[in-house]
């Protein structure tokens, strides 16, 4: 009998893990680049949007901020859904009906349907990226999260990257109505395939014994029951007393800058600053998402070995982050030459700079106390996404006021420089915030 039983014991020991982890990145990699196809298709509908509906470039800069008004605010309430329903049901909500407040700005016929819309949008998508975080921590070990997270990030990029060409041709060919009821239908029916596939660790049938022991080992969740727990405002305050949530916080901010301008303004950049016809804006768009994409996959990548070198979360993670960031601050360079290609050069040099940044993602699920993932990533996304208020508002009365997007450029510049100071003297060690034991 005991020797039937360690027998067994040992069979299960030298069992080779699986890598069910991996099908789950493919999922959570999909849905990203669903996500960010919902929200930036309005920036190649804009130049024809807004002559269709006769909204001026402050308008429109108004237009794009009311996505971040309630993506911003749902934020904390996003959180304490998720820690409270789980990863499955969440993201499954999120993406149903972002996907249908997608295909219901085709229909929009003024700046009041279009706005409600977008305001809809930013409530749903709300507990997407929070949830990404909770799901790699709870199915990748420390040494694979920065990986982890840069492929599911890239999703951002690499699916306005390849889509945005043809993005293009449809708008051309069938309007920017056909835009938005084409991209709501594909998440819509992405949100079935995820309901049909995603399991949690414990309840997989395709990840063993020894991949759970794997992810466990390292740091991940596996074992772990979902842990409820209501929401108080005391919570709240007890995460913002530590110095780890400000940094990465600010710092993200900061770079995110970069980010909205490129999904909000950049195809009316090419088309009104620089005096770009469809097809060469077409052409020209996909480089620097291109580039933004290889950024975060080198960010991932240099991460992770890093902290395989060193075992130091601090240089595996600050160090990508702030090279992001100081090379995002070179956008601002743009301002200075007049070649169409070396413009395009500049621009993707700063978006692969903010790829990089994307490992902020990393961090916060490196320091979120285990109780409080949700919540801590709801806080984190809330205060990163106030730029996605306030970049469009600033840029759009630059234009307005200017007639040019130099200052502009010059703006996101100060303010990547800002968060790479942040994630280098305010974010402190990054390590699990451990709660007190009253807690």
């Amino acid at each position: 009998m005991n020797t039937t039983t360690a027998t067994s014991a040992a069979g299960a020991t030298a069992e080779a893990p699986t890598r069910a982890r991996f099908g789950i990145l493919a999922l959570l990699a999909t849905g990203t680049m669903i996500n960010y196809l919902d929200r930036t298709v309005l920036g190649i509908a804009a130049p024809t949007l807004s002559k269709d509906l006769g909204l001026s470039p402050a308008v429109m800069g108004f237009v794009f901020s009311a996505f971040a008004w309630t993506y911003a605010a749902a934020q904390i309430p996003g959180g304490v859904f998720l820690d409270r329903f789980g990863n499955k049901l969440t993201y499954f909500l999120s993406l149903t009906f972002w996907s249908l407040f997608t295909l219901l700005q085709g229909f929009a016929t003024g700046l009041y349907s279009l706005v409600a819309m977008r305001l809809g949008l930013g409530i749903s998508e709300a507990p997407c990226f929070p949830a990404n975080s909770r799901i790699v921590s709870t199915w990748f070990p420390q040494k694979e999260r920065a990986r982890a997270t840069s492929i599911y990030t890239v999703g951002e990029y690499v699916g306005l990257a390849f889509f945005s060409p043809v993005l293009f041709y449809i708008m051309g060919m069938y309007g920017w109505q056909a835009l938005f009821i084409i991209v709501g239908l594909v998440g819509i029916a992405f949100g079935v395939v995820w309901w049909a596939c995603y399991r949690e660790p414990a309840d997989s049938r395709w990840a063993n014994r020894a991949e759970l022991a794997h992810i466990e080992a390292g740091g991940g969740l596996a074992a772990r029951r979902e842990q409820t727990v209501p929401f108080s405002w005391a919570n709240v305050r007890l995460l913002l007393s530590y110095r780890q949530i400000w940094g990465a916080s600010i710092g993200q901010f900061a770079g995110n800058a970069t980010l909205v301008f490129f999904v909000t303004w950049f195809p009316t950049y090419l088309a009104t600053e620089r005096h770009m016809g469809w097809v060469k804006v077409g052409f020209f768009a996909v480089l620097p998402f291109i580039a933004a994409g290889v950024g975060v996959m080198f960010g991932g990548w240099l991460s992770d070995r890093l902290l395989t070198r060193t075992g130091s979360a601090n240089l595996a993670r600050k160090l990508p982050i702030v090279a992001g960031l100081l090379l995002a601050s070179t956008i601002v360079a743009a301002n200075y030459v007049d070649r169409d290609e070396v413009v395009i050069a500049i621009l993707s040099v700063a978006f692969f700079g903010q790829g990089m940044v994307g490992l902020g993602w990393v961090v916060i699920a490196d320091i979120a106390p285990t109780k409080l993932m949700g919540l801590t990533g709801g806080i984190y996304n809330f205060m990163t996404n106030l730029s996605g208020i306030t970049t469009p508002l600033v840029i759009g009365f630059i234009v307005g006021s200017t007639g040019s997007f130099v200052w502009a450029l010059a703006f996101m510049a100060v303010l990547a420089l800002l968060g790479a100071l942040s994630y280098v003297f305010l974010l402190g060690d990054i390590r699990r915030i451990e709660l007190p034991d009253t807690f």
